[in-house]
């Protein structure tokens, strides 16, 4: 550690230069800001996601044909309940709707009085008054589909156009706050025989069915027995959606590669700025401290407490400031990034989820990465003559 008379000369460089520091600083801050928020839009979105897996079914029982999903029978549900360990089996219709521009509307047909409703579904219907609701034809809609509505005139109501050539008129009963518009920004809840005039599926048809088996020791075993009953279905499990989730919104993606390439690049520019800064700034003043008896190792002590201080201050500054821009507002223009921005704006409100192992990490490689640039320049002049580090 640093003595006090040491300490009280660091403190005054640390004035002195203030300018010189502060334009590293605003370069640092920059990097921290851009990573922490990066990784903060990935962390949020990635644990709602992993956190909303708890909700869905532990299968999924979709009919395939030529290798993409189609309309599955409603025949299928008595023979998946009947296998021994499934505790109940709910049949799903859902679909896209086609907009304008390329939006779309992701339909979900309910039976409202069944049990075996999904959890985040439940959750988005609770507290509704089912008999005014089935009075006529209405739906619950997102926060994103109710703007995109109004912004097209149908304030009260929407006209589905449906396969056959019909319109249907369907009222809109309820838009769902801003708090669920992760999942329900771009949905409309509808009865399912409803849903299933507009998307054009039979009735005697779903879009998959959800099963749930209570003992997961069971759980391959009923897997192999679905596909061997229905030698044209295909089984989803939970661990899948998971999987492909973290995918999704690894760390390892694209944009999270870009990020990275920047920030060697930036530091890559504080580099050979802090060089030519050490040989015109510095040398001199290393020069002296060698010349009054000062080893290598005082001089590259001072420097690296400096430079730590720095550090310190610019990480902090950076990821305060991240926290700020994502849990506050939003993330307004990198959210885009990794919600699909060619649907309905989303106006969802990003969870706080923090990974705080990823927090060091960037603390670590930030950290080390600046006192490399910084201090190996200042070794270089350090280990050379007095005389001539102050020429």
């Amino acid at each position: 550690m640093l003595n006090s008379l040491k300490f009280n000369y660091l403190s005054l460089m640390l004035f002195k230069d203030k300018n010189r520091y502060f334009a590293l600083s605003i370069v640092s801050i920059l990097v921290v800001f851009l990573l922490s928020s990066i990784l903060f839009i990935s962390s949020s979105i990635k644990g709602t996601l992993l956190n909303s897996i708890k909700n869905q079914p532990d299968f999924i029982i979709q009919k395939i044909i030529a290798g993409e999903s189609s309309f599955a029978p409603m025949s299928w549900q008595d023979k998946l309940i009947e296998i021994p360990g499934v505790s109940s089996v709910n049949a799903r219709v859902y679909g896209r709707y086609s907009l304008e521009n390329k939006k779309s509307i992701l339909i979900i047909g309910v039976d409202f009085f069944d049990e075996q409703t999904n959890k985040d579904i439940k959750k988005l219907i609770e507290n509704i008054n089912l008999k005014e609701f089935l009075k006529e034809d209405s739906m619950i809609i997102g926060k994103g589909v109710s703007n995109y509505l109004k912004e097209h005139f149908f304030n009260d109501s929407f006209n589905f156009l449906t396969p056959k050539g019909d319109f249907k008129r369907v009222k809109i009963y309820k838009v769902l706050d801003e708090k669920s518009a992760f999942f329900s920004n771009d949905i409309a809840i509808m009865p399912i025989d409803l849903a299933k005039d507009i998307l054009g599926i039979n009735q005697n048809s779903v879009s998959d069915f959800a099963l749930n088996i209570p003992n997961d020791s069971e759980k391959d075993t009923i897997k192999d027995k679905i596909e061997a009953l229905f030698f044209d279905a295909r089984v989803i499990t939970k661990d899948d959606y998971k999987k492909a989730y973290k995918s999704l919104y690894d760390y390892k993606s694209g944009i999270f590669l870009v990020v990275f390439l920047i920030t060697l690049v930036t530091f890559t520019l504080i580099l050979y700025l802090r060089y030519n800064i050490a040989t015109s700034i510095e040398r001199k003043e290393i020069g002296i401290f060698r010349a009054v008896g000062w080893s290598i190792k005082d001089i590259l002590k001072l420097k690296f407490f400096e430079n730590l201080s720095l550090v310190i201050f610019s990480f902090i500054i950076g990821l305060s400031l991240a926290y700020i821009y994502v849990f506050n507002f939003n993330a307004p223009l990198l959210i885009n990034i990794f919600l699909d921005g060619s649907n309905l704006k989303q106006f969802a409100k990003l969870d706080i989820y923090i990974d705080y192992g990823v927090i060091a990490s960037i603390f670590i490689i930030f950290a080390l990465s600046f006192l490399a640039t910084t201090l190996i320049p200042i070794w270089r002049i350090a280990i050379t003559d007095p005389k001539e580090a102050m020429l």
